[in-house]
């Protein structure tokens, strides 16, 4: 058995629009939007009466997508913690081709770095930033070698 790629990854958000107009700045393409509820989602789900609208962002040269949900019901009452150290998907890992003009494009929407810039050995510039509704990407820049 084997497995044939990474498909997609999905984050649940609050405010939907906000979150696709940030992803779409850094350079994400919607490459769909839908809206899905029934029997169906139930028992895929194991949740009673779901509702969620979605977003399927890529970019322009990869297949594994980001997906966005919003659940209109349930309404999450219990948002966990959302720090780097705790369980569960904490972060998306963006590599990019100029870490300082990403920071600077996050900075202007009101976003924040979690810590300066530091460099990964020889591999790397890294740095974490905190987006909307505190969802953390990791950006890194490769050095040349």
């Amino acid at each position: 058995m084997k497995i044939n790629r990474m498909d997609h990854i999905s984050i649940n958000v609050l405010d939907l629009a906000e979150v696709t107009r940030f992803f779409v700045s850094l350079g994400f393409v919607v490459k769909g939007e839908w809206e899905a509820s029934g029997p169906q989602l139930d028992r895929v789900t194991g949740l009673h009466e779901a509702k969620t609208t979605c977003v399927a962002l890529g970019i322009p040269n990869g297949e594994t997508w980001l997906e966005l949900v919003h659940y209109q019901s349930p309404v999450d009452s219990h948002p966990s913690s959302n720090e780097v150290y705790s369980r569960g998907l904490r972060h998306l890992c963006l590599n990019v081709e100029s870490l300082d003009e990403m920071i600077r494009l996050i900075e202007q929407q009101g976003y924040t770095a979690v810590h300066p810039v530091e460099q990964f050995g020889k591999t790397y510039r890294l740095c974490y930033v905190r987006g909307p509704e505190g969802i953390l990407l990791e950006l890194a820049e490769t050095i040349p070698k």
